[in-house]
């Protein structure tokens, strides 16, 4: 009996105690039972470090650890169970979780990570749930997971997540739930899930989705694949843009009004010499849809291939490598800086690229271009400008077009003006020489008068008197001959006759009592007169054109009056 008593005390004193013993202490605030810590809401900053050794969960969240270091689990190599979710983690040591190689499930979430890196989550060979939900990411870079072969859910819900590199799901050959819904994603790629052979649940909701042609392949996979793995509800993705297909479905948008427009580059100029020292900038402008995104790269020149340049990363950083916004800064500029830059545009649509060709104009710029042939079509060999330099060859394509069309215009009018004003000179003249043409209109058939000529122009304002046989004749004077003087004018072929006819293949002159003549010589000169009133001086009358004022009317009148037309 007194033996059995001493067993049983010494089993007693002998047996482990966790929460109490020297080996195996328990962290102030927190409590411990055999393989559990629990510590949440202690407004701890940091991961305690009296934690047993043989824990195997631990209950860290709602506290305001901002940070995750390597020491903090160094000595936790049992851990199967770890929760770190709502508090202010925004950095993870490298290498934290590398001798984690038992722990299953990991929550991180409702913190403010913003940036998740390959070695971040090496040593997770066996972990099976992941919770990032709630965080800052912005994007997934190639071989975030690698590590995570037996990974069987990941959680990235509710965060910032834009873009999803082609390989950033590499080696997830297990993963079964994938959850990027409430994201900021427009597009994904089909490379991005071609590694997520075991997937079973995909959530991609909540997201504003651009409509594009990049989403041709998920809309034919929702319909083909996607049937067991999206619900009802997931299958409704809603198109954020382009604005005509706004609160549509993806699989309610026709195939063919997914589209997208190439990239178009606009760099000016293309060639630039800058002096050392100095600092630059470069705008490489690009439009197409969905917006292409921009970056820069130092080029370098190797041996000539066909006449073009070799375009390769240089491996000296010369200058800071743009991220997006298009703009190239080179600050202090060296000779290093000189050579070949590389503009690049790309979207959905396609790729656009440009190439800038920086010189540094010191004393021994004449060297440099030596040293620098020109091997690419849209580089020539004329000599750079500085920035700011008003030469026709510094300006840009567009410009110099300009210029040429508006110089080809001003010749083109200053041509047609001298054409306009040649034409008016000459048909001044012609209208000067039309002045001495005689214009008869000979009626022939009755009798007439001077009372009968009215003022007459004709459609080319010539004045001309013609016979207006609807005013009265007055009655004809005795017979009288008529001595006629010539005239300027030559009357034409064809008018009236000197003779007058007096039957069948006979002719007579017409004569005139000697005591009658007086009279009529009177009424030449008045006719005279009244012809002379258009304004011309009075003519003077020959015996050329006496036969214009013979009357070959002889059936009606015994005598012949000459009638006088004035031009």
């Amino acid at each position: 009996m007194a033996l059995g008593f001493v067993l049983l005390l010494s089993l007693l004193l002998l047996s482990p105690r966790p929460s109490l013993g020297v080996s195996s202490p328990c962290p102030a605030g927190c409590r411990c039972y055999s393989l559990t810590v629990e510590c949440g809401s202690t407004d701890l900053r940091d991961i305690p470090r009296l934690i047993p050794s043989s824990t195997q969960t631990i209950f860290l969240q709602d506290n305001v650890i901002s940070q995750i270091r390597r020491v903090d689990l160094t000595l936790l190599k049992h851990l199967h169970y770890l929760y770190l979710q709502n508090n202010t983690i925004s950095g993870v040591e490298p290498g934290s979780f590398r001798d984690q190689s038992h722990l299953l499930e990991l929550a991180l979430n409702g913190n403010r990570i913003h940036l998740l890196t390959p070695n971040m989550l090496q040593g997770l060979e066996q972990l099976r749930i992941l919770y990032l939900s709630g965080n800052d990411i912005t994007r997934l870079l190639d071989y975030t997971f690698q590590d995570l072969q037996r990974l069987q859910e990941l959680h990235l819900q509710q965060n910032s997540i834009e873009m999803i590199a082609d390989k950033a799901l590499f080696g997830l050959t297990s993963l079964a739930l994938l959850d990027l819904s409430r994201n900021n994603l427009h597009t994904i790629g089909p490379t991005s899930l071609r590694p997520l052979v075991s997937l079973q649940v995909l959530r991609i909701t909540d997201n504003p989705w651009r409509c594009d042609c990049a989403l041709h392949w998920l809309r034919r996979w929702i319909d083909e694949d996607g049937q067991r793995l999206l619900s009802s509800a997931e299958r409704r993705l809603v198109c954020n843009e382009p604005p005509r297909l706004s609160h549509l479905s993806l699989v309610e948008v026709p195939p063919n009004s997914l589209v997208c427009i190439p990239p178009v580059v606009q760099l000016e100029p293309r060639r630039l010499a800058v002096h050392l020292g100095e600092s630059l900038r470069v705008s490489c402008h690009a439009s197409g849809y969905p917006r292409p995104q921009v970056t820069w790269k130092k080029a370098s020149q190797k041996e000539p291939s066909e006449g073009r340049v070799s375009l390769q990363k240089t491996t000296g950083e010369y200058f800071d490598p743009d991220t997006g916004s298009g703009m190239l800064f080179l600050s202090n500029v060296t000779v290093a800086h000189a050579g070949f830059y590389e503009c690049e545009a790309w979207n959905a649509g396609g790729v656009a690229r440009v190439t800038f060709q920086l010189a540094i104009n010191s004393s021994t710029s004449s060297s440099i271009w030596a040293s620098c042939p020109v091997l690419s079509s849209d580089v020539s060999r004329e000599p750079l400008y500085a920035l700011g330099s008003m030469a026709f060859s510094a300006l840009g394509a567009a410009t110099q077009t300009a210029i040429a069309v508006g110089i080809s215009l001003l010749a083109l009018t200053a041509l047609l003006l001298i054409a306009m004003i040649y034409s008016r000179h000459h048909q001044r003249d012609k209208d000067t020489d039309g002045e001495s043409i005689l214009y008869v209109n000979d009626y022939s058939d009755g009798p007439t008068t001077f009372a009968q000529l009215e003022e007459y122009r004709d459609e080319q304002g010539h004045e001309m008197y013609v016979l207006n046989r609807a005013k009265p004749v007055l009655p004809p004077a005795p017979p009288t001959a008529v001595s006629t003087t010539n005239l300027d004018c030559h009357a034409p072929s064809d008018t009236s006759s000197q003779t007058l006819s007096i039957g069948p293949g006979k002719t007579t002159n017409p004569t005139v009592p000697q005591n009658k003549q007086e009279q009529q010589e009177i009424d030449i000169r008045t006719m005279r007169r009244i012809a002379g009133e258009g304004g011309e001086a009075e003519p003077i009358i020959t015996s050329e054109a006496e036969g214009l004022f013979l009357n070959h009317t002889g059936v009606f009148m015994e005598s012949q009056i000459a009638y006088e037309i004035h031009c």
